[in-house]
């Protein structure tokens, strides 16, 4: 992996877009760069995990986001586009800093621990699954937003598939698929 495309990298890049009282959606894609939907999409994946989750409706809106630029990625687009109200949305930069800084240390982990292996899961046509896996887990977070933290749940799966896409490591992707198998399998295990 380029180290422009590390996620240690990315995070600091968002992290410096933050230096006002607040920051848009629009200022931390544009941080992220034009080309680059992993990255664009691990960003709120990573901050559903965060303790930011617990804030009302933002993991409704980080799962928005995870949705629209999934089904842009199934779409083939080259680059993000997200509608003006969520360009637009602002979050306290503050918040956005210590989440960036609460992800510093486990970003830096990924960044040693990843290389290019399995890579049948993170080509086509096991690209579109997985990209379909990551549109599905968003479009749930908002329903899942009236119990607090059970987002973060969805947010772990995108964020193993999407690091996946992002370093060509087929295992994060495969790491990934378990999970979400094991929250159907929890879930299937806890209904009547």
């Amino acid at each position: 992996m380029h180290d422009d495309q590390t996620i240690t990298a990315m995070t600091d890049r968002v992290r410096e877009a933050a230096s006002d009282e607040t920051i848009s959606v629009a200022q931390i894609t544009a941080a992220l760069g034009r080309d680059s939907l992993p990255p664009n999409l691990m960003i709120p994946a990573l901050a559903v995990v965060s303790p930011l989750s617990g804030v009302p409706l933002f993991s409704s809106v980080c799962g928005l986001l995870i949705a629209l630029i999934s089904a842009q990625m199934l779409l083939g687009r080259d680059h993000v586009w997200l509608p003006g109200f969520l360009m637009r949305r602002k979050l306290g930069a503050a918040r956005v800093r210590g989440a960036l800084d609460w992800m510093r240390r486990p970003a830096g982990f990924l960044d040693r621990i990843t290389a290019e292996r399995l890579t049948v899961l993170v080509r086509r046509p096991m690209r579109w699954i997985t990209q379909a896996l990551c549109l599905c887990c968003g479009l749930l977070m908002p329903f899942l937003e009236l119990i607090p933290f059970t987002s973060s749940m969805m947010g772990v799966v995108v964020s193993l598939l999407a690091f996946g896409m992002l370093a060509r490591d087929g295992l994060f992707t495969a790491l990934g698929l378990l999970a979400i198998g094991g929250l159907a399998g929890l879930v299937l295990y806890l209904l009547p």
